[in-house]
């Protein structure tokens, strides 16, 4: 049958009707001939005089596109269809129309908003995605980091349309994605404004139940990073006659309502509200309750919101007080006196509560609403108003007061979204009223549509522009283009002498009024202007044809709210307020007053009538705003949003074509489409066109160049070149020569249909025929069966020679290219050279030419200087000379005439000269004693000054201190809450310990029956117990599932646990780098306070603290109340144990000058202290021996312990014999000394020479002298361990300083943070508390440490030096008892001879250490712990260096190091070394290589094998059953590291998280490409023309990503993990996270791409999929469970392919996708979209059938998988049959300080 064009009419209700053509049109025709869908009949008529046909419809495989633009005939009818699928059927509300959003209300929520929907969105191109409102904000977001200019987002609408709706999702789009910079909750403080905004700016209306009643223009700033900083906000014309009137239907405020429904709080009963019924202002609309909605919640909303953006309670109690007023002044009731008075009652109860609560005084306020003053040139009158007047003028103040209010909330939050940080660049959202006509329109509805005009004009002038850019950007022919250009109109409003200048100028006359406006209205545009005109019926309106209708306006009210007059006595009354807010409020009207009576103005005309010139009007106003809203607009790149109302019922998903078309004319949509449509609106580019169009040519007509074959095929078929232009990537095509082409490819199609039906009959006839014809049919099948062979290898070969063609003339045109491509970049070069070389050369000689010049002119300048100086020294000299001799001829002349007195006083100059004398030693002798006063003077104020600043001090402590006591309640109540949830959270985490150990315990229990050997015989009984075995295989099964959650909760905790911790060590670190910028020694008041714990510490003392935060133990939080508790009391203990310590040192200081003044008495001091001290340290060393032996009995002997006992006592009994040798050791000298003296008597007579005894013949050898040379060794080397003490004792006592200091420093932070708490909301307050203290405590353990292994050095130095001492002392022991048997001997004998020394006593008994076989451990020394780690695991370098080790070589060397700490059993190095392990890879993985796959895949591998070794030589016989006899000797015997291994678990947890987000951001950008956009099969998918959107990628150049590129990522990811020695099991679990990865993006976008929902885009699918599963086959893992995570994208492939009619397929479907939830079936069937015309869209009915049938199944809400879920991880035990014994450490890590022991 033949197929005719389609068309649409025109039609009254349906706005326009699809029909189709029973006759062909022929050019002169007078009607034509159609038929509606319907299957009426009817004829056209066509206009004899514009001869105008009725619009073409697009063909339905155009339909449902994303973008308008892509449809091939551009017009109104088309655009309302497209609309009206997607929305109606499709249940899609966002749709492009070239640079424009248009955004239908759907008066429902729809889950299209959630946070996985944002990360969807962020990141992604524009084009990419369906339509969103969130791909506006991206693309917005991207233009301007990307651009470095400023955006703007243009919402628009009329009321009801969902403006504020889209621009709040716009703003929280920016808030979620870019987040806040160092500044807290920027965003939240930025999204808080919404509700305040809404409830003083918002209303319920007939056509919305949250209008906004007022335009916004919103500021969002961000810096260099792009993070947010703050925002601003500008309003525009805010509706303030809801204020006093409502219409049937609608509501004041909201604001109003909910102060109404929390009236019963106990701090609003002084407003004396009530019920909003009772109240005039809210009770006109009849309708005080919004279904949905609770005013009580609204208000606690508000009020949280003001609070989280500084508006404190007092001043919400201050604005509440406004507002309640303005409720009371509502319901005042004025009476009428007679027709020109009005007057008030003296017990108005409403007036009396709203002067109350303004504070002012009732009369005053009474009478001036009552009468008015008037005021001329010479007198003042006070004229009563009558009723009507009264109750305007009540009005007018209420409006007044209200729009004050409002502005000054505005300005207050400004305030506080204002950041002290400079804004870099910022993106605009304007939420501003769309064109507005209504059956009355007054002043408001034209400003608002004169707002419109102007948007108009720049969007119009912005689409002209990008469709210039377009072309001149493809360079193809540019012509221009008409649009409609509304400049005219404009001017008609704001020109000089236009609508506005005529209103301002009627507002100055004295009797100027409404009627007369209207008058010069007419009399200047009625006959001047074609968008003026008259009504027919009035004399009182006027009609404005506006861009998108014609409006008609009455004039009745426009003077009056232009001038928006108050009453100035009011103001005056109002000004005398006892509210200081209200006061404020209105200081810029006061300052007028005030002044006039300040100065006493009689004449008071003058000053009124200036101010009343000077005060703008409304409309001069908002006309000014504008057009500073303009040029803000145009400094920016704009994104419009056009959000349209799509019935006035508020019935979702329901369109009224007629409320929709005129939505879409007013809001530019269709002008955007005009000018498309005017140029060449269809654009596809040649390789899309080569996919879709390929049916059209034959083989011969392609070619391997795709411009020139798309150029052969278009002037084959198209004769007329005017219809399309070839641009340089895309080709341009008028509007309906896409349908053209659409059609012969279909005629294609079809023609080809009909071929293959004709073949297929022709086949079954000759079948038939043939099987009569045996033989001949035999023949004819062999005879074509070869000649069927010889085409198909022709055809193969023809295939393949193009194919070798197309490679070779690639190949070449690519070596000419590239040679072409190196010569010019080297003559680029050499050019480039030369010419540097040039300038070089040309700068060099001007260089020189001014040195030269400058040496010149200075030599010149200096030669002049010195002749010029030279000269007026010569002059000087002779001016000089002149006057001495003048002065010499005088004294001359006075010498002669004094001669004779000179003789008379001879005697009196040598008196002179005396007096002179004495004079001058009086002054030196005052001088002396002014210096000696003045040094007195400067002692005493440095003293003064250091006593007041002490006092100072002292004053500032003690006001710490008071203030520090008053935050301690506060800070304990915190504490307590947080006790109470740290124990609810210990009694949860206990109570599903034990649970799960119960299922545990259930599950052996379950498992053993199941294992263990049944003897029951015959098959009844067999039968008995199939039943129970199921039963129980049933509950083993629920118990497993049970643990797994169980565990997968566990890791998320672990993981959410291990995020807050980097987050507190970012924050923490943040701060300090922010403390160490700031200036040093600048004076701390309220104002600076930080919260910053790490001021003043150094960097490396941070870098620990974050180390050693990772240890911190949870627990700690249960001492944060003693702690505090404790604070004042450590703080005044240290203070005076401090001002003890330095008297006691300026004690020491002293009584060391004297000592050194007095050499004797500090001789004998030293010798005393020497004596004290060698007695000490012999005793000491004596008593060596017990001490070792003690120490090895006992790993940490401490106080009350036996080998400390032991060590007492023989410190006492070696003190004693010391004592006791020392007197010997005097006693032996005295009497050899004796000796010698009797002996000297007794020969004296014979031997007189000798006169004095030999003394050294007792010591012949010179045992005696060396005795003597070791006793002053001794006392040396006392002597410097006295100094040694000292220094000690010196360090100390800095050591004591610091202390203090670091209290202090404690105690002033502690105050700071209680200040900047009380600031903080009650989370935040309880957040930073537990911040806080778990720092300071960190902090305390850390110094605790520190001071620990100072106290460990010490003690290492003594025991030292004990060695050394115990040596001596043996040797003086032994010497000692020579001589006193040589003295014995020579008392005996009588005789002095060389005493032979005897036999040495028994020395003690040496233990000597036996050589043992390398036992598989590690020696280090205490400290090497970090020279370790350093080596082995910071500056290990996994690529290139740990390679070529054995695998796992670092966790074996660490686990030997331990080994040897635990044969020492030494528990702190254990500690020690597995706490810096520990901390030591987390830093490695977390900020230094974190985003290294390899790096944290190698120390996942080491971490899983320490802890696998751990447990191997734990001794448990769960782990040691596959030991050999070697490795259980290895087993630790003296530590149970059973909690170690659950740290190590954890951090294996926290490495195998850092893994997945590793594989994350590497699959992430390839698998979209890959997976959807990447065909496989070139003409298989011919995609469908994508309109403006797609043509405008926001990141162009991207990489081009494959399927094999994902391939090739997992192969470098499993290879990585092989080589590293990762456990199987972990592989397996990691290559399911990584299948699950593509799954989940995958399908994701899927569901959120309209066009990638097709039946070739799900053959695509499928064979991707299938790629992946050869992959797992390929590398051995076809059972590890990854194809499982794929079922849901392989089901959604098969839903794209299947069979979609009827109910038994709708059955089919809902058993095979098992895997996917309601929403996603629904949302795939709902965005399937044909890409050839033989393909159906699924019907609606089928979608419904879908939904009936999945009704029941229960299953996720979200429509979208989790892409960041990553799943539970285990570690099973691997066993490893090494040796430790026979590990070699590699010279490459630079561990020789380690031995093997």
């Amino acid at each position: 049958c033949p197929y005719y064009a389609r068309v649409w009419l025109p039609d009254a209700v349906e706005a326009w009707k699809p029909a189709e053509l029973t006759k062909d049109y022929t050019p002169g025709d007078r009607a034509l001939c159609l038929q509606l869908e319907d299957g009426t009949n009817l004829e056209h008529k066509i206009d004899p005089q514009t001869n105008s046909l009725p619009p073409l419809r697009n063909p339905d495989i155009l339909v449902g596109e994303n973008d308008l633009t892509a449809l091939s005939y551009l017009h109104e009818p088309a655009v309302l269809h497209n609309l009206k699928v997607r929305f109606v059927e499709s249940k899609i509300i966002y749709t492009y129309c070239g640079i424009v959003l248009v955004a239908i209300n759907p008066y429902e929520s729809i889950p299209i908003y959630d946070h996985d929907i944002i990360n969807a969105y962020s990141g992604q191109n524009m084009g990419d995605m369906d339509p969103h409102i969130f791909a506006v904000a991206e693309e917005a977001y991207k233009q301007m980091a990307r651009d470095q200019r400023n955006q703007s987002i243009i919402v628009s609408g009329e009321s009801g349309a969902g403006k504020t709706v889209s621009a709040k999702y716009a703003m929280r789009y920016f808030a979620t994605v870019s987040g806040s910079s160092s500044e807290a909750n920027v965003e939240e403080r930025v999204l808080a404004s919404s509700p305040i905004m809404e409830a003083i700016g918002n209303a319920k209306t007939t056509r919305n139940d949250n209008s906004s009643r007022f335009g916004k223009y919103i500021e969002i700033g961000f810096d260099k990073n792009y993070h947010i900083i703050g925002a601003n906000m500008r309003t525009y014309l805010l509706e303030k006659s809801r204020v006093v009137f409502q219409a049937t239907e609608e509501r004041n405020y909201h604001i109003f309502y909910q102060l109404c429904a929390s009236s019963h709080l106990p701090e609003f009963k002084p407003l004396q509200l009530g019920n909003a019924d009772d109240f005039h202002c809210t009770n006109q609309g009849g309708s005080p309750v919004i279904e949905g909605v609770d005013d009580a919640k609204e208000m606690c909303s508000t009020r949280k919101a003001f609070s989280l953006l500084g508006i404190n309670e007092t001043y919400q109690m201050d604005l509440f007080q406004i507002l309640a007023a303005l409720l009371h002044l509502g319901n005042v009731e004025v009476e009428e006196r007679s027709a020109d008075s009005s007057t008030i009652l003296p017990d108005n109860s409403h007036l009396t509560v709203f002067c109350e609560l303004m504070g002012v005084a009732y009369q005053d306020m009474s009478h001036w609403l009552c009468h008015r003053k008037l005021k001329t040139a010479t007198e003042t009158y006070v004229k009563p108003l009558s009723k009507v007047h009264a109750v305007n003028a009540r009005d007018a103040l209420a409006k007044h007061i209200y729009a004050k209010l409002f502005s000054w909330i505005v300005d207050h939050i400004n305030e506080a979204l204002r950041s002290a940080v400079k804004q870099h660049s910022f993106i605009g959202v304007l939420d501003i009223y769309g064109f507005e006509t209504f059956h009355i329109n007054s002043f408001e509805q034209f400003c608002i549509n004169y707002a419109n005009e102007k948007l108009q004009q720049q969007f119009n002038m912005h689409v002209f522009k990008l469709e210039q850019e377009e072309y001149m950007k493809e360079e193809i022919p540019w012509t221009l283009i008409d649009f409609y250009d509304n400049h005219p109109c404009i001017n008609l409003i704001e020109a000089k002498m236009g609508v506005l200048d005529l209103l301002d100028e009627e507002c100055k006359m004295p009797k100027g009024s409404d009627d007369t406006w209207a008058q010069k209205l007419y009399n200047t545009f009625l006959k001047k202007s074609d968008l003026f005109d008259k009504p027919r019926m009035s004399n009182k309106a006027f009609i404005i044809l506006h861009f998108a209708d014609k409006v008609e306006y009455q004039c009745e009210g426009f003077l009056e709210k232009n001038k928006d007059t108050v009453n100035e006595e009011q103001i005056i009354v109002l000004k005398l307020s006892k509210v200081c807010f209200f006061i404020c409020l209105f200081i810029c009207l006061f300052v007028f007053f005030i002044s006039g009576q300040t100065l006493n103005l009689s004449p008071m005309t003058r000053p009124v009538q200036a101010q009343r010139d000077h005060k703008k009007t409304v409309g001069t106003q908002f006309r000014n705003s504008l057009h500073l809203l303009m040029e803000t607009l145009n400094g920016t790149t704009p994104h419009y949003v056009r959000c349209i109302k799509p019935n006035d019922l508020k019935s979702p998903f329901m369109m009224d074509p007629m409320r929709a078309v005129q939505q879409l004319r007013a809001c530019g949509v269709l002008e955007t489409i005009r000018i498309s449509a005017a140029g060449f609106p269809s654009r596809w580019t040649y390789q899309e066109f080569f996919n879709r169009y390929r049916v059209l040519m034959k083989l011969k007509d392609i070619l391997s160049d795709r411009k020139q074959t798309c150029r052969n095929v278009l002037e084959k078929w198209v004769q007329d070149q005017d219809k399309y232009q070839f641009g340089k990537s895309k080709i341009f095509f008028r509007a309906g020569q896409v349908a053209y082409l659409e059609k012969l490819r279909s005629d294609k199609l079809k023609k080809a249909c009909v071929r293959i039906q004709k073949t297929i009959r022709c086949w079954l006839t000759r079948k038939r025929y043939l099987r009569m014809r045996q033989a001949a049919i035999t023949i004819q099948k062999n005879t074509r069966g070869y000649q069927a062979r010889c085409l198909v290898a022709f055809l193969r070969r023809t295939r393949a020679a193009v194919i070798i063609q197309k490679n070779q003339r690639m190949l070449v045109a690519r070596r000419r290219y590239q040679q072409q491509r190196s010569a010019s970049i080297t003559m680029q070069r050499l050019l480039r050279a030369y010419q540097a070389r040039q300038t070089y050369r040309k700068l060099l000689y001007e260089h020189k030419v001014l040195t030269i010049q400058k040496w010149v002119r200075g030599w010149l300048a200096r030669r002049r200087c010195r002749r010029s100086l030279r000269a007026v020294v010569y002059l000087q000299s002779c001016v000089r000379r002149m006057a001495a001799r003048r002065e010499l001829r005088k004294l001359r002349v006075e010498a002669r005439s004094v001669e004779h007195f000179k003789k008379l006083n001879v005697g009196m100059e040598n008196k002179i000269m005396q007096l002179q004398r004495k004079v001058d030693e009086q002054h030196k002798e005052n001088r002396e004693l002014s210096e000696r006063l003045r040094t007195v003077e400067r002692s005493r104020a440095a003293e003064s000054e250091r006593l007041g600043g002490e006092v100072e001090r002292l004053r500032v402590a003690e006001e710490e201190s008071r203030v520090k006591a008053d935050g301690v309640p506060s800070l304990l109540e915190q504490l307590s809450f947080l006790r109470q949830e740290l124990e609810t959270t210990r009694e949860e985490k206990e109570a599903i310990q034990e649970e799960a150990r119960t299922y545990r315990v259930d599950t052996e229990k379950v498992t053993q029956l199941l294992h263990s050997p049944t003897n029951l015989d015959g098959e009844g009984r067999a039968n008995t117990v199939v039943s129970p075995n199921k039963a129980q295989t049933k509950v083993g099964m629920q118990l497993e599932s049970d643990i797994r959650e169980e565990r997968d909760h566990y890791q998320s905790l672990l993981s959410e646990y291990t995020r807050l911790k980097e987050r507190h060590a970012d924050l923490k670190e943040e701060m300090t780098i922010s403390v160490i910028t700031d200036k040093p020694g600048r004076r701390r008041t309220d104002s600076n306070y930080s919260s910053n714990e790490s001021e003043g510490t150094p960097s490396s003392e941070s870098a620990e603290g974050r180390h050693s935060l990772d240890a911190v133990d949870m627990s700690v939080l249960l001492k944060l109340q003693r702690r505090v508790t404790e604070l004042e009391q450590d703080k005044q203990t240290l203070q005076r144990h401090l001002d003890k310590r330095e008297e006691a040192q300026q004690d020491q200081v002293k009584n060391a000058e004297k000592q050194r003044t007095a050499g004797r008495a500090e001789l004998d001091l030293e010798a005393l202290k020497r004596q004290e001290l060698e007695s000490e340290n012999k005793r000491l060393k004596t008593n060596l021996a017990e001490l070792r032996q003690s120490l090895t009995s006992t790993s940490s002997p401490g106080p009350g312990s036996a080998p400390y006992n032991v060590l007492l006592e023989q410190l006492n009994s070696s003190n004693e014999e010391l004592e006791v040798r020392k007197e010997e050791v005097l006693l032996l000298r005295s009497h050899m000394v004796r000796q010698e003296v009797l002996k000297h008597n007794k020969v004296g007579g014979s031997s007189p020479k000798r006169s004095t005894p030999d003394y050294h013949k007792l010591n012949e050898d010179g045992e005696l002298w060396l005795a003597y040379d070791g006793l002053k060794e001794t006392n040396s080397l006392l002597v410097s361990q006295l100094q040694v003490q000292d220094r000690r004792h010196e360090e100390e006592v800095d050591e004591l300083r610091e202390e203090v200091l670091r209290v202090r420093e404690e105690n002033r932070q502690q105050q700071q943070f209680l200040s900047q708490s009380l600031l903080l909301p009650q989370e935040a307050r309880i957040e930073a508390s537990l911040h806080h203290e778990i720092t300071r405590l960190t902090s305390d353990n850390l110094v605790g440490t520190r001071s620990i292994q100072y106290s460990t050095s010490i003690l290492q130095d003594l025991m030292e030096q004990q060695e050394k001492q115990d040596k001596m002392i043996r040797k003086l022991k032994k010497q000692l008892k020579v001589y006193v048997k040589r003295v014995e001997e020579y008392e005996a004998g009588g005789q002095m001879e060389r005493v032979a020394p005897g036999p040495e006593p028994r020395s003690p008994v040496g233990i000597t250490r036996k050589e043992r076989d390398f036992q598989g451990m590690l020696e280090y020394r205490r400290g090497d712990e970090s020279k370790l780690l350093k080596s082995l695991v910071v500056e290990l370098k996994p690529r290139g260096v740990a390679v070529n080790f054995l695998p796992g070589l670092p966790a074996y060397i660490l686990f030997m190091c331990l080994r040897h700490a635990d044969y020492s059993n030494d528990d702190q190095r254990v500690s020690v070394l597995l706490n810096s392990t520990i901390n030591s890879i987390k830093g490695v993985i977390k900020v230094k290589r974190g985003d290294d796959f390899e790096t944290v895949s190698f120390w996942l591998a080491n971490t899983c094998r320490f802890l696998h070794c751990l447990k191997q030589y734990s001794g448990e016989e769960a782990f040691v059953k596959n030991n050999t006899p070697r490795q259980n000797e290895h087993c630790l015997c003296n530590f149970d590291l059973s909690e170690y291994r659950q740290v190590f678990s954890d951090l294996a947890i926290q490495n195998y998280q850092q893994l997945v987000r590793c594989m994350e951001e590497a699959l992430q950008p390839m698998i979209v490409p890959g997976m959807l956009e990447h065909e496989n099969f070139q003409g298989v998918l011919g995609s469908k023309p994508t309109g403006l959107r797609k043509r405008t990628s926001s990141c162009p150049g991207e990489a081009v990503y494959t399927v094999d590129s994902i391939l090739q990522q997992l192969s470098l990811f499993h290879a990585t993990l092989i080589q590293h020695d990762v456990d199987p099991e972990l592989i397996k679990q990691g290559v399911i996270q990584q299948f699950y990865i593509i799954c989940s993006v995958t399908l994701n976008n899927l569901l959120l791409r309209k066009d990638m929902c097709s039946w070739s885009k799900g053959l695509q699918i499928r064979y991707n999929v299938w790629q992946l599963e050869e992959w797992l086959e390929e590398k051995g893992l076809p059972d590890c469970g990854a194809k499982e995570m794929l079922e849901p994208l392989i089901q959604a492939a098969q839903l794209l392919q299947v069979k979609k009619k009827t109910e038994e397929d709708a059955q089919a479907l809902c058993t095979m996708c098992s895997a996917l939830t309601t929403l996603q079936i629904v949302k795939v069937l709902t965005l399937y979209t044909p890409v050839i015309e033989f393909e159906e869209r699924v019907s609606i009915s089928f979608i419904r059938t879908i939904q009936a049938l999945l009704k029941g199944r229960v299953e996720s809400p979200l429509l979208l998988m989790d892409a960041k879920k990553i799943f539970s991880v285990t570690f099973p035990f691997t066993h490893s049959p090494l040796a430790l014994e026979t590990i070699q450490i590699p010279s490459s890590l630079n561990l020789g300080f380690l031995t093997r022991v």
